[in-house]
């Protein structure tokens, strides 16, 4: 009896200690891993963010009156939208977020740039979460079916950005930005994000396969670029085309009128 009891206690111990073993194998070094490059990343972002961004969002991301607005739930996309335009940070608070050269540090040209967007993302993704930048850039950010773009794009982007993405006015004083310098980056992490009057567009509204169709019509369109009807005028559309056609129209009209008249 005691044999038995014996042999079974060695059986359990061996078979607890292979099952920590293989748990000990499989598991724990990747996440630990993973975890403690996030805590990195986010720290980094941190420092980033008490530099760059604290004076007018507030230490905890709270906003402050009369300077900036909250910055909990905005995700990672709306602050490489907003950082990689260099529409952030402001000079000075009073300013509007109009698209400018990006700060130095956060230059998404540059290797050292897209890793300070990348952690300041982080840190203000790890306080209450938002729309994520997506995970692929370039050129992966391009779609294959231009025509399906260009027909998303005027029926959810035109009425704003114009028909090319020359931009547009709005009312109280709020303007669509031209698109002829933003990146697949940038307007993807816009469309996700929605900045200053532009609605959200999420992948309810718009799946990633038709965010990026419409920017390859945006790519495709812009620069003058593609324009069946000859002279594009500046890509100013059919109401520019209209006034020049009938001014143009108007001074031949009353030119052969005088001709005939002197000839009469």
């Amino acid at each position: 009896m005691r044999t038995r009891r014996l042999r079974h206690a060695l059986l359990l111990v061996a078979a607890l200690v292979a099952l920590g073993g293989a748990y000990a194998l499989l598991v724990p070094a990747p996440q630990t891993a993973r975890a403690q490059t996030g805590q990195a990343q986010i720290e980094q972002g941190r420092l980033l963010y008490a530099r760059a961004c604290i004076s007018c969002h507030g230490a905890n991301l709270q906003g402050a009156p009369d300077r900036g607005p909250t910055l909990v739930g905005v995700g990672d996309a709306a602050v490489y939208f907003q950082v990689s335009t260099g529409r952030m940070p402001l000079a000075r608070s009073q300013d509007r977020g109009y698209r400018k050269d990006p700060a130095p540090e956060f230059d998404p040209a540059t290797e050292q740039g897209r890793a300070n967007l990348a952690a300041l993302g982080a840190y203000i993704e790890a306080h209450g979460g938002g729309p994520t930048t997506p995970a692929e850039t370039g050129p992966e950010l391009i779609g294959s079916d231009v025509a399906h773009g260009g027909e998303l794009y005027r029926l959810n982007c035109a009425s704003c950005h114009h028909f090319t993405g020359r931009g547009g006015i709005l009312a109280e004083g709020r303007y669509p930005p031209r698109l002829e310098g933003a990146t697949p980056e940038q307007m993807y992490t816009a469309m996700l994000s929605g900045p200053m009057a532009m609605p959200v567009f999420g992948d309810r509204q718009l799946t990633p396969e038709e965010k990026k169709d419409i920017i390859a019509y945006v790519l495709a369109v812009r620069g003058q670029n593609n324009a069946p009807g000859g002279f594009t005028l500046g890509e100013l559309g059919p109401a520019t085309e209209g006034l020049v056609a009938f001014a143009v129209g108007l001074v031949l009209l009353v030119g052969v009128a005088a001709w005939i008249g002197a000839r009469s």
